[in-house]
């Protein structure tokens, strides 16, 4: 309404005086009296997408959180190259992404030790795309499904504090949100190139017509490879069309379509990695090792709100087809679907304020996997031959009490139960199959107090819960039957804004049992997967954005990871392997009138770390700089200028993990683990929109 009125004054305004001037002038001999002048600006009458929070709104919904949280804003990672998930959350607190393949987007991306050696086709975290699934029903997902081009921004949600995204493990979720027609009117163009043949570009439109809103993207990323067996080549296509059935009720369709072909280099020895770091593993070259896919993936969301009430129904389905050559030729077709459907209501109870939310989600998935011996990249005898069929069932409930407008209570719960149905088709080595469920009961408790507006402090005590996916189950080898993760978590923490700070800082513990890990072989090949009887995972999330003098904005993030056996038969009270103990980034960037900036950034892991659960191999610690240059514009022509590891600095960005570097077979301090980080390159872009 008021949007409305503000619009119509100056109309109003005009015809008043037009009109009704000269007949009030003819109608009084009042003397006539000068009154100051009056500026009437008008406010557009567009509403925001009820199927898509703004931006301003995600930020008060994190907010709103008893527990870590955060939002990734675009805005922030297109001022330079931004490819992969290193890219995407470089400043996102309690995020570790790293890229597997120097410059790709095949990744560790780990929050709280999730995942924690999974180097390829995550798992550990629930990966969404505007609140609906991008993970297979059986919880492990892609990093080419990711486009940080085709999001507006990226929601954070650390822990348990994502259940109402559906998550159940220890590291949460992660949700790239859309645009749509109402924030990306006009057509986009994007092109970069950059070293080691580096090709990405995108062009994008989208627009509003009544009752009607629609945004496409369409991306192309590309590259030769900064190793030997890497080169790169990725489509994607993202688009939504929504349509506003009526007041307070709307829905939106989308749709993803990925085509991927992927090189794979491989892991390398430590002598290799220090002076032959371009090279590849000799056995993947002769191997041809490929990760190749194409996705098509739909989805609805349809969202109504009422005075304080909304409800929101989720639907999707996604076909894959797999081709991977490595350690054997991997052949999947994979069709998933699953529902979603949530409630939240922000009331009162007992003359106080209330806010439930509520939600259900099922997924199902069925593959067909088909397995071959790998003649340099092609299939040779068959291996196997099954049908893998996964089911998950989440319910939540979670309510926010506010004892006063500054402190709310939070208590809420989730039941979680998933199948994995392995059949054994081929019978060449007896009869494997096998039937397995998995299910718990997680209860939440929170408080959440606003020490002044837009600062608060946070703390909670959490269980959560993760099933093995097939990649635990049947990704080795042979068959490795392993019991579900389960943990406690306990974490307090801080955020706000004051003035021209914004910060997040949180600290927690977790009391892991049967945690998941999974080991490789001296080449990089799976084993398969073991459970830890009892570990911990404790640590501190830190990120910072400080503007000073309007002109200069500092920002990092830090983290510190505390992940160790606790009392293991063999491995005693030793470091889990396959992250850094620390790790911190660092950007300053100058910014000028008229949306010119400049500035230099460090990334920093100051010690080594462990790549073998004995402790006898390591990585070793390093230091990065880059610089940034280029000017940002809200229409028309941007441009920038992203220099990366400007010392050439001989480093390994992530391992392979294995039991005991003195195994045999293991390869002792020549192990091959270790894989490259991307040597000195420059990336120029240019962006141009209406």
């Amino acid at each position: 309404m008021y949007c409305r009125m503000a619009a119509a004054a100056p109309a109003v305004a005009f015809v008043a005086s037009v009109f009704f001037a000269p007949v009030l002038a003819q109608s009084t001999n009042t003397p006539v009296t000068t009154l100051p002048e009056v500026t009437v600006r008008a406010v557009r009458d567009i509403d925001p997408a009820l199927t898509r929070p703004s931006l301003e709104a995600a930020r008060i919904r994190a907010s709103s959180t008893a527990g870590a949280a955060g939002i990734v804003d675009a805005d922030d990672y297109r001022k330079g190259s931004a490819t992969t998930p290193a890219d995407a959350f470089a400043f996102a607190p309690g995020v570790f992404a790293q890229s597997r393949i120097p410059g790709a987007e095949e990744s560790r991306l780990s929050i709280r030790g999730s995942g924690l050696q999974r180097t390829f086709h995550g798992r550990g975290l629930r990966v969404l795309q505007d609140g609906v699934p991008l993970n297979l029903a059986d919880g492990s997902f892609d990093f080419q499904a990711m486009e940080p081009m085709a999001a507006r921004y990226i929601e954070v949600y650390r822990g348990a504090n994502a259940t109402h995204l559906g998550a159940t493990s220890l590291g949460g979720a992660v949700n790239y949100v859309s645009p749509t027609g109402y924030d990306a009117a006009g057509p986009l163009l994007r092109g970069e190139v950059g070293s080691f043949g580096y090709l990405r570009g995108q062009v994008a439109a989208g627009g509003v017509d009544g009752d009607v809103d629609y945004y496409v993207s369409l991306t192309h990323f590309s590259q030769d490879g900064y190793q030997q067996q890497s080169v790169q080549s990725n489509q994607r296509l993202s688009a939504n069309v929504g349509y506003r059935i009526g007041a307070g009720l709307e829905t939106r369709f989308y749709l993803l379509s990925a085509l991927t072909d992927s090189e794979l280099p491989g892991n390398l020895n430590k002598t290799q990695l220090l002076n032959a770091p371009r090279s590849a593993n000799a056995g993947n070259v002769a191997g041809n090792h490929h990760r190749d896919f194409r996705l098509t993936r739909v989805s609805n969301k349809t969202t109504w709100v009422d005075e304080g009430r909304r409800l929101e129904f989720g639907a999707f389905y996604s076909n894959k087809s797999l081709w991977h050559p490595i350690f054997q030729v991997l052949d999947i077709d994979s069709n998933d679907y699953g529902l979603n459907l949530q409630y939240s209501g922000d009331g009162q109870l007992g003359g106080r304020r209330n806010v439930l939310i509520a939600g259900f989600s099922a997924t199902r998935g069925v593959a067909r996997d088909d397995r071959y011996t790998n003649v340099a990249g092609r299939p040779g005898v068959r291996t196997g031959e099954s049908e893998q069929t996964a089911l998950s069932l989440d319910l939540f409930v979670e309510n926010r009490h506010y004892l006063t407008q500054q402190l709310a209570l939070v208590a809420g719960a989730q039941a979680a139960r998933s199948s994995r149905k392995f059949e054994d088709r081929f019978l060449a080595n007896g009869d494997n199959s096998f039937n397995a469920t998995y299910s718990q009961l997680s209860p939440k408790f929170g408080v959440l107090y606003e020490l002044m507006p837009a600062v608060q402090v946070f703390g909670n005590v959490s269980r959560s819960f993760e099933p093995p996916s097939f990649g635990e189950l049947a990704g080795g080898p042979g068959i490795t039957q392993v019991r579900k993760q389960s943990a406690w978590t306990a974490e307090l923490g801080t955020r706000g804004t004051l003035g021209a700070t914004r910060w997040d800082v949180s600290a927690y513990r977790a009391k892991v049992r049967d945690e998941l890990l999974a080991l490789n072989d001296a080449t990089g090949a799976p084993l398969g997967t073991v459970n830890a009887p009892e570990t911990l995972h404790q640590g501190l999330e830190f990120g910072l954005d400080w503007t000073l003098m309007k002109s200069l904005r500092l920002r990092s993030a830090y983290l510190l990871n505390d992940f160790r056996f606790q009392s293991h038969p063999v491995y005693g009270n030793n470091d889990l392997p396959g992250l850094p103990k620390q790790f911190l980034k660092l950007e300053a960037l100058y910014a000028m009138p008229g949306g010119f900036y400049a500035g230099p950034s460090i990334e920093w892991s100051p010690q080594r770390y462990a790549v073998d659960m004995a402790n006898t191999l390591f990585a070793d610690g390093y230091a990065l700089w880059g610089l940034r240059v280029g000017q940002r514009m809200s229409k028309g022509m941007s441009w920038f200028a992203d220099a990366r590891n400007l010392g050439d600095k001989r480093y390994a960005a992530t391992t392979g993990v294995i039991a005991d570097s003195r195994s045999p077979g293991a390869g002792g301090q020549n192990a091959a683990q270790f894989n490259p980080g991307l040597g000195r390159s420059l990336f120029v872009g240019v962006e141009w929109k209406s």
